[in-house]
Order: structure tokens, then C-alpha cells, then sequence
């Protein structure tokens, strides 16, 4: 049933208020996943300024997070496979929303969220890459202890060998033989190389459009992470719909594996 604008706010509020004093993430996950079939259903004849509608989203649910208090987030931005796989007039029109509108919505001059990246800029373009770089140096002394990472061109399981690999050549270089690396390996090892190292793992991870999957999304940081499917697509999801997903971390009793 699709809520009329007054009753919306008001189960919106009522939502708010339950969740005060509730155990809330601390880090929140975003696969922001439904773009263009969001815009195919408004009836858009380009599908690829679902895109740009999503990218101007993000701003609105940073709002929510901060209105929680929730002081880490993670955005699926673009996935490696993304990259290789679709076609190259939207890849590029997929990099101009990047620079236009995420990168430099972020970028202002009194800053609420301080921006990482995790993934490869080097499979970025030129322009994206310096855009998102640029994020980060201009947000870099932001005030207020929240933290966002961007993931653009990045894959779960390439962050894995880039860990292992760095970790590798770490060791070599300190003259340790391989033997006594392997032995001594510990998960603590490979997580102070991966691309989020210094930032906590994800509490909550929520996946826009209904489907049901991680799509190679923090692999290893959310192992424990609570995860939560939401119908509506990205460029759709409701303060409302971010509530519920909120309510529903509230309501479970983590058992991180057991």
C-alpha cells in the first residue's frame, strides 16, 4: 500500500522515535543497485540518467545516516565487473556522473563527510580519477569525525590478492623467507592491506531492487555484517524504507558466526 504524504511522515517520525536509545550500525553498507531499471519504468528513453538521479541520492541518504548518528558509510559505486562489462557509451556517462555530481557534491568547502576510495583508480579514467582524488584532499580535514567510502572500480576479490600481494612484498622486502611469512600470517595481517584498513567493518549492509546478493561487495569485511534486502530501487528508496532497515538490524541478536 503506497502511503499518502501525511501518514508517510508521520509513521516516518514514529519510526525515528522508536529507534532512539536502539543499538544502531555504527557502519552502513550500500549496494545502491537499481538505477536503470528505475528509470526504464518512469519512461525515460535514456536509461543511463537513472545514473545521475542515483548519484544525486546519495546525498539525501548521507542525511538519514547522519540523522541516526550513524558516522561510517560505504557506497557501492561501480563495480569492477561494471567496468568490463558494460557498454562504453554508459561506462563514460557513468564516470561523468561520477565527477559531476558525487565527487563534487562531496567536494565543498565546509565538509560533513571526510571521502576514502576502495578500489583501482588506475582502471578509472584520468579525469575520474583526479575528480574523486580531489574528494578526498578537499574533505580530508573535515570537522566533524564522519567518514564515507567511495567504492568505484572495485571488486571483493581483487582486494584480496592486492592484500595478499602488498603483505607479500612487504615481508620479501624485510628479507623474511616465504615459509616463515605463511606461517606467521594472520587475518590481522591481511586486513591492515586491504583499501579500508583503519575503518571498521560494516554492521549493516543493505542492497537496493530486490536482489539477493553481494556482488563481490567487502567480501571480507562483512563477514559478520547484518544484511538486509530492500525492494525499491536506488534512486526510489525512502527515508522510510532506511528506517525499516535500521529497525530491522535493532531487532536482531548479532551472533557474529556462531
Amino acid at each position: 500500500m503506497r502511503l499518502t504524504a501525511p501518514l508517510y511522515a508521520l509513521y516516518t517520525r514514529r519510526l525515528r522515535r522508536r529507534l532512539a536509545g536502539a543499538e544502531l550500525p555504527r557502519h552502513i553498507g550500500l549496494i545502491m543497485d537499481g538505477n536503470r531499471r528505475w528509470a526504464r519504468e518512469r519512461g525515460l528513453a535514456d536509461t543511463r540518467l537513472g545514473h545521475r538521479f542515483g548519484a544525486q541520492h546519495v546525498g539525501s541518504v548521507l542525511g538519514w545516516c547522519e540523522a541516526l548518528g550513524v558516522r561510517h558509510v560505504t557506497v557501492f559505486v561501480c563495480s569492477a565487473e561494471n567496468l568490463q562489462r558494460r557498454g562504453d557509451d554508459e561506462i563514460a556517462f557513468l564516470m561523468r556522473v561520477i565527477e559531476e555530481v558525487l565527487a563534487a557534491h562531496l567536494a565543498v568547502p565546509r565538509p560533513r563527510w571526510q571521502v576514502h576510495l576502495a578500489g583501482d583508480l588506475d582502471t578509472l579514467p584520468d579525469s575520474t580519477a583526479r575528480a574523486l582524488k580531489h574528494a578526498v584532499e578537499a574533505t580530508a580535514d573535515c570537522p566533524t569525525g564522519a567518514q564515507l567510502t567511495l567504492a568505484v572500480g572495485y571488486g571483493g576479490r581483487q582486494e584480496l590478492v592486492d592484500a595478499v600481494r602488498d603483505l607479500l612484498h612487504e615481508q620479501a622486502d624485510a628479507g623474511r623467507p616465504t615459509r616463515e611469512i605463511a606461517d606467521a600470517l594472520t587475518a590481522e595481517d591481511i586486513a591492515r592491506h586491504l583499501y579500508t584498513a583503519g575503518r571498521p567493518d560494516p554492521d549493516l549492509v543493505i542492497r537496493t531492487s530486490g536482489e539477493q546478493r553481494m556482488s563481490n561487495f567487502l567480501l571480507w569485511q562483512s563477514a559478520y555484517a547484518e544484511l538486509y534486502f530492500c525492494e525499491a530501487y536506488w534512486p526510489a528508496f525512502r527515508e522510510l524504507d532506511f528506517l525499516r532497515a535500521v529497525r530491522a538490524y535493532a531487532a536482531r541478536r548479532r551472533r557474529y558466526g556462531a
